[in-house]
């Protein structure tokens, strides 16, 4: 018999009144496993992640972690949540504030809070202060800490990198993938294709509250088009009728192409030809996400 699933989704729906929110979201996280959830603001991520919590009731559909229905309470201990728009008491400290969050589980004691602390380069100064007088980045922290000092199964991060500076942004990418190694699984919400690239083996692109793609990052990688500008010691050689290539511009000795799928027939081609340049750079995820945005 296989393993559980930390979380699956089947057909879920919200309605609110006339607004669809979520329209037939179908996906599931496995063990060890680093999902990017990724959609511009309103496209129904937050509804999704709230329905994983109970704290939306799905207008139809089923959210499962580790096979239960998410209804039952007892698997919320299995969670860390950070929200998308944290709100935290602002005249507690930062230490009562983590303190407070830990005592909702008892049976889960906060084992990572104090190696969390050191890698977010908290002191103690600042964990003694009222919330209310922290940066904003600061909170992001501590919310940080409060959804993972409890080491959960299943992670929820709602754009966790909201307010971050670079240094505490990349900490935080080798946090979500010892996460992953340890075999926690995490739900990382985004509306940046960029944020989640370093992280994670699977992503799901929302739009409007369906699920317009659900591929590895590699494999949408290679969906794409690719630019390519290439500058010959000579006259160029056409290659508007090459496989693969859907636009040509050339320019005397200068040659832009447009190229999808497989890049051997135009490597075939060039290979023939005196190559004075070539630039053909990393294909930028955030260029997949807006081709599924585009108008037809």
């Amino acid at each position: 018999m296989s393993a559980l699933k930390p979380l699956e989704l089947r057909n879920l729906k919200k309605q609110y009144g006339s607004l669809a929110a979520l329209r037939g979201v179908s996906f599931s996280v496995e063990a060890g496993e680093v999902f990017g959830y990724l959609g511009p603001n309103g496209a129904g991520k937050t509804t999704t992640l709230r329905s994983v919590l109970g704290l939306v009731r799905p207008t139809s559909g089923d959210v499962l972690i580790f096979g239960k229905t998410a209804a039952d309470s007892r698997q919320r201990d299995k969670i860390g949540f950070l929200p998308g728009d944290l709100r935290l008491y602002g005249d507690m400290t930062g230490i009562a504030t983590l303190e407070f969050f830990a005592r909702f589980r008892p049976g889960c004691p906060p084992t990572l809070r104090e190696s969390l602390i050191d890698t977010f380069a908290l002191d103690k100064p600042t964990l003694h202060r009222r919330v209310k007088f922290l940066s904003h980045g600061t909170r992001q922290k501590i919310g940080l800490i409060v959804a993972m000092q409890h080491d959960p199964a299943l992670l929820l991060l709602d754009e966790p990198s909201n307010g971050l500076d670079p240094l505490v942004q990349y900490a935080l990418r080798e946090v979500i993938l010892g996460f992953a190694t340890r075999g926690r699984s995490v739900l990382f919400s985004s509306h940046m294709l960029s944020e989640v690239e370093a992280v994670c083996r699977r992503v799901a692109i929302l739009r409007q509250g369906q699920i317009v793609a659900l591929e590895s990052i590699e494999n949408l990688r290679n969906r794409m088009i690719r630019k390519l500008s290439i500058r010959f010691r000579g006259v160029a050689p056409r290659l508007s009728d090459v496989p693969g290539v859907s636009r040509c511009e050339q320019n005397g000795t200068d040659t832009i192409v447009w190229i999808r799928g497989d890049l051997n027939p135009l490597l075939q081609t060039l290979a023939r030809n005196e190559v004075a340049d070539m630039v053909f750079p990393e294909p930028e995820l955030e260029d997949i996400f807006l081709s599924y945005y585009q108008n037809d």
